[in-house]
């Protein structure tokens, strides 16, 4: 019998903003972006009541409510927290399926001999993030992915809720159909004209008769509502390539005001490439212009490099070849994985001279933050700093498994 759990960080980045500024705390509070054009990117539970959501257009959220207060996201710092959130995870099981940010399946099975039952797992996971982090965080138990993450949602906020294999069946029977992953809202009014309102409605149903009506995901829905779900737990696979991207508030002009974003995300790819014990030589640039037009240029080095200058030069060429002078909303840096073995010389290749420098500030930024050193170009400016970001995970190209 598997052990699930589905672990969510509640109004997560509400939630680090709350904590970082103690005159926020049990307020109304979006984090969101430009008021005409941005988004909602969290909502507090404060603010839940008005009806404001994630991703619901600001000009709607400050309508709804007007006496709320808007901070600007800070996503550096939610990386930084993401980061200490799975750091957590990784003391209870190997086994962590990220699903974002702030969530994630992890498989406690083989864990149980260690930490005792699946619920204390969850509980002292919880106790951890908000011991260390001051972060409030919720869970679902089960022995399948769609029954854990469904009992995380019905936990929410601030709880955890425990599902057993016999009581799978019984615990989905009254939650509405739109529950089911993969309903969508045609799949729902189709289902709803049949007179099939609750999962448990599903569960009853023939499958050929479901099959009949919905085609093949009829028996992949009564599966589901008789709390079949096959899929493991899997973690992160083995990355093809390390980038970092980041959207900007406002539109930025011209390549002095970019060479900031690119200098940081060069170093942020340089510093994981150099954690991870990777280098690569094909470096890509890729820049989204207001519109959402987006372009990609890439160029190959002549040897491997995991050093943040050598991979900013390569990056502001491309972009100097690449900028036509339009408003940019989005950049990015990667680079692609080398996957052949150096060829060894007779005798071995001293070091490059950047090689100190890299790892003095690595070891200082380990010890005092990312902010604790950085360019002189960088300083002072609102480009992100060189962390390690959860959000900017490889980019595998192999085909998930269904």
């Amino acid at each position: 019998m598997r052990a699930i759990i589905h672990v969510d960080m509640d109004a997560f980045y509400a939630s680090v903003e709350q904590r970082d500024n103690p005159a926020l705390k049990g307020k109304p509070l979006i984090v969101g972006g430009h008021a005409q054009r941005g988004v909602v990117v969290a909502a507090s539970y404060e603010v839940r009541p008005f009806g404001v959501r994630s991703a619901m257009p600001m000009a709607r959220a400050v309508k709804a409510a007007p006496h709320a207060i808007v901070v600007k996201p800070r996503f550096p710092a939610y990386a930084e927290a993401s980061e200490q959130v799975f750091a957590i995870f990784e003391r209870y099981t190997p086994l962590i399926e990220p699903l974002s940010l702030d969530e994630a399946f992890l498989d406690v099975t083989a864990s149980v001999g260690l930490f005792g039952a699946p619920s204390d797992i969850a509980r002292r996971i919880r106790k951890d993030i908000a011991d260390e982090l001051q972060l409030p965080s919720s869970a679902g138990i089960a022995t399948v992915k769609f029954v854990a993450k469904i009992a995380s949602d019905l936990a929410k906020p601030n709880g955890q809720r425990e599902v057993r294999a016999e009581e799978t069946v019984a615990f989905l029977a009254g939650l509405p159909v739109s529950r089911l992953w993969g309903v969508g809202p045609k799949t729902e009014e189709a289902l709803q004209r049949a007179g099939l309102k609750t999962i448990g409605d599903v569960s009853t149903k023939d499958v050929a008769w479901l099959e009949q009506r919905l085609g093949t995901s009829g028996r992949h829905l009564w599966e589901l509502a008789q709390g079949i779900d096959a899929r493991d737990v899997v973690p992160d696979r083995a990355a093809k390539s390390v980038g970092a991207e980041d959207t900007f508030e406002e539109d930025l002009v011209g390549v002095e005001a970019l060479k900031p974003h690119i200098h940081a995300q060069a170093l942020r790819v340089a510093r994981r490439l150099r954690r991870a014990g990777v280098q690569g030589r094909v470096v890509q640039l890729k820049l989204k212009l207001s519109d959402f037009t987006l372009l990609t240029r890439r160029t190959t080095l002549r040897e491997v490099t995991d050093d943040g200058q050598t991979l900013y030069r390569a990056a502001l060429e491309l972009l100097e070849r690449a900028h036509e002078g339009k408003p940019i909303r989005l950049t990015g840096v990667s680079v692609q994985l080398d996957e052949a073995p150096p060829q060894l010389g007779l005798f071995p290749a001293a070091p490059p001279r950047t090689a100190k420098l890299n790892a003095a500030m690595d070891r200082i930024a380990e010890r005092f933050g990312s902010k604790a050193i950085t360019m002189a170009d960088i300083a002072g400016t609102d480009a992100p700093s060189d962390d390690a970001h959860r959000s900017e995970r490889p980019v595998d190209k192999t085909p998930p498994k269904r």
